[in-house]
């Protein structure tokens, strides 16, 4: 007898690619370089200088940093390749921008290390609807990453899927 019903989804092949399982765990946190300033409008070397050697770094330990400055002020570009000295031994990652600025950096570093090969050939799902929220660039750059080797790709669940892309026939994978 055969069964009642058959779980298409389960014997079509398909492999989910979760971004959620991207995300970096990390807290981030951001360095705004205003609090640094004299009065408000620019920054005083000696003064930043002497933050520099007496702040404790070790509050970004792990962390992920955006570094920004929230006021129209004068501040030269050597004052933040300084910050982004002291925080290299520290933060995980620092960014110069915002936290979506940080978050897209993220994101970047984690689909660069995806190996693409693994999904050779196959009927990729990339999962959208999820418990986090995964920023759009996030979905393209997977894209960009994926489709030279995919046979095809479909966006949201195994059991509703919007087809994306398809390999013709007669082209063979990059």
């Amino acid at each position: 007898m055969e069964p009642l019903f058959v779980n298409r989804v389960a014997n079509s092949g398909l492999v989910t690619f979760n971004l959620e399982d991207f995300i970096h765990p990390g807290e981030r946190v951001v360095y705004d370089i205003k609090d640094n300033l004299f009065h408000g409008l620019m920054l005083r070397e000696k003064d930043f200088r002497e933050f520099i050697k007496t702040h404790d770094w070790t509050q970004y330990d792990g962390q992920n940093v955006a570094i920004i400055c929230s006021t129209d002020a004068i501040v030269p570009t050597w004052a933040y390749m300084l910050l982004a000295s002291k925080l290299q031994n520290h933060a995980h990652r620092y960014v110069f921008g915002n936290l979506e600025a940080l978050e897209q950096e993220l994101f970047q570093e984690a689909i660069a290390g995806v190996d693409a090969e693994q999904f050779r050939d196959a009927k990729l799902v990339i999962k959208g609807c999820g418990e986090k929220p995964v920023p759009t660039y996030a979905y393209v750059a997977i894209m960009q990453k994926l489709l030279p080797v995919a046979a095809s790709i479909m966006y949201g669940e195994p059991c509703s899927t919007v087809p994306l892309y398809k390999r013709p026939k007669d082209k063979v994978a990059e």
